[in-house]
């Protein structure tokens, strides 16, 4: 009776991996990337980059990395949620603390600021201008938590540009380095082929530095938005009353709730 061998089992399971990802185990790296034309260019690009492209590549995970983290970040704390504080206020100008409270779901930021100052409030012995210094510290404390992350996203934003800007002018000294070698048999097409070179660094950076941007600001005003709301709820806690709601404030707790 033959018994196969631990060689034979781990080339075997080799096998059966590459056929199913569809790779001959007889094919080399080059035919790879020949039946694979995505593979090739995104390989062509980092090569014809250099160092900077690398860098920018780097760049992108790092801030795709950060996006993923501050909108599950939204989603789990769910901080523009105002239903319940508009409830919450409703109550607490008929006087029902008990109940006020109730509605509040308090691991949300805005919640738990109106919680610790009705809870403030309520309680006749606190000082009220203490009460108030804690209860911007705790907002404050908040909103910097929102803000976690977006400084760096900001210097992505900034040096990835400025970065691919620095790969097209080290790009352009090189072939014209190589123009200057060349002397008089200099070749359009070995001129044309550095600078496409060297552009594609700018053109990396800017890629990498746009949908940043945009999500950077869309993200920093969601953080702006809700402190609106935190300041604007804190407010009609302590005047206790219903107060006229100008336009702005209107818009904004309208979208959020």
């Amino acid at each position: 009776m033959d018994f196969l061998s631990p060689d034979s089992d781990v080339s075997s399971t080799s096998v059966a991996v590459n056929k199913a990802v569809g790779i001959d185990s007889t094919t080399e790296l080059p035919d790879i990337l020949t039946q694979h034309p995505e593979i090739q260019t995104l390989t062509e690009w980092l090569q014809l980059g250099g160092p900077v492209v690398w860098i920018l590549a780097i760049f992108s995970m790092i801030a795709t990395a950060l996006i993923l983290l501050k909108v599950w970040q939204f989603i789990k704390l769910r901080p523009e949620s105002y239903s319940d504080v508009q409830k919450s206020l409703a109550l607490w100008k008929q006087g029902e603390y008990e109940a006020a409270q109730l509605q509040l779901k308090k691991k949300r930021p805005v919640s738990a600021v109106v919680s610790f100052a009705m809870t403030g409030l309520h309680d006749a012995s606190q000082n009220k201008l203490l009460l108030q210094e804690e209860i911007q510290r705790l907002a404050s404390a908040y909103i910097n938590q929102l803000r976690t992350y977006l400084r760096p996203l900001e210097v992505i934003a900034n040096l990835s540009p400025l970065l691919g800007l620095l790969g097209t002018v080290l790009g352009m000294i090189v072939a014209f380095q190589q123009m200057a070698d060349a002397g008089s048999q200099v070749d359009p097409s070995m001129l044309s082929g550095g600078i496409w070179q060297a552009l594609l660094t700018t053109a990396v950076g800017l890629c990498v530095a746009i949908p940043v941007v945009a999500i950077h600001s869309w993200l920093d005003r969601k953080t702006e938005r809700i402190a609106l709301l935190m300041n604007d709820a804190v407010t009609q806690v302590f005047t206790h009353q219903a107060l006229p709601r100008t336009p702005v404030l209107t818009e904004v707790t309208q979208r959020a709730a």
